[in-house]
């Protein structure tokens, strides 16, 4: 009999990609949305890529009601719970995000506990298992970021507070039902639409030649196809139960992307900057750069991190982060010139 996997917020980037490798494995697959208005362009951007979506079904929910949930994860053997509220250095409140954040995980929770479901994988954040910037601890699944560390933005302090709660929760509540937690970097990749793109738009704004000189910032890339698959793997690996897995590939500066970029793409990269800023100004800039300016605290910073326990209990084999930020950019060029049309 085939399996039903409940995915949450099928309107968003990891989310899609989500589906699409769980119905290319033979799925059946329920996707939430806000409002069905949105069924008709997920199931068309879906099937762009997984072919025929027969097996792909639709649920109203939102992560701040109750209503809803029930329904969507009835009968349902597994759980992505993938869904979270996106603000990154746009939002000034850094609790702003944690309702939706923190209570929409324990509504997915509590129905999926009231459903019996096997397993929920829920994604949090790298930053979920980040130390202080100025210790000397790596990174790794062991480590539990404060919430209350100036370095975190709010769309990072809801992850953390987000996974502690649903940590809490199973501990007390969970029944039968186990609870894996994915960690990923920065995700880039292919984009099935133009909405909720996350990370993507760092991308995006270099194509565009913005910044005009690439500042000093780094990120442990993870292409969003390999999240995807690590997600399916968390879900159906008996090891994983109970476990924290960081997702994340190779290390890149901006800077090394910027040059990935211009070698890879030609005169399509040609506004792509080639040029990087000195600490000081970029620390003037960043507030004029929304989309970067929550990771100010790391201007200049290569923190230690360990994804080790993903590779090595779930066989997690992340591509080349030279490779996922090409394809990123492609995907993007495709999109702009059918946009433009």
């Amino acid at each position: 009999m085939t399996e039903t996997v409940l995915v949450t917020g099928g309107t968003g980037y990891v989310a899609g990609w989500c589906i699409v490798d769980l119905l290319q494995r033979g799925y059946r697959v329920r996707t939430t949305v806000r409002s069905l208005t949105r069924e008709s362009a997920v199931r068309e951007a879906i099937g762009a890529v997984a072919g025929e979506t027969g097996r792909l079904s639709f649920a109203v929910a939102d992560l701040l009601s109750d209503e809803g949930w029930s329904a969507a994860t009835a009968g349902c053997d597994y759980v992505l719970h993938v869904a979270s509220p996106l603000g990154g250095g746009k939002v000034s409140d850094r609790l702003a995000l944690t309702e939706p954040a923190r209570g929409g995980a324990l509504r997915v929770l509590r129905a999926a506990v009231d459903a019996e479901v096997n397993r929920v994988v829920m994604t949090s954040a790298a930053a979920a298992a980040r130390p202080s910037l100025n210790s000397d601890q790596v990174s790794d699944e062991t480590m539990w970021a404060d919430p209350d560390d100036p370095q975190f933005d709010a769309y990072r302090v809801s992850k953390i507070l987000a996974e502690r709660a649903a940590w809490d929760f199973i501990k007390t509540s969970g029944g039968s039902t186990e609870l894996t937690t994915v960690l990923p970097g920065a995700v880039f990749g292919p984009i099935l639409t133009q909405d909720n793109l996350g990370s993507v738009k760092i991308i995006q704004d270099l194509l565009h030649g913005s910044p005009p000189a690439t500042p000093r910032i780094g990120f442990w890339v993870v292409d969003v196809r390999d999240l995807a698959d690590l997600h399916v793997r968390a879900m159906t690996s008996p090891a994983a139960a109970g476990e924290r897995f960081i997702a994340a590939g190779d290390f890149l500066w901006m800077e090394d992307m910027a040059k990935t970029l211009r070698a890879g793409l030609g005169d399509r990269g040609g506004r792509v900057p080639t040029r990087r800023l000195p600490n000081l100004v970029v620390k003037m800039l960043l507030p004029f750069q929304p989309d970067l300016r929550s990771l100010a605290p790391l201007i200049g910073r290569k923190f230690a991190l360990n994804s080790d326990k993903a590779r090595r209990v779930l066989g997690f084999a992340p591509r080349p982060a030279t490779a996922t930020v090409i394809d990123c950019a492609e995907s993007l060029l495709r999109s702009f010139s059918v946009r433009a049309t």
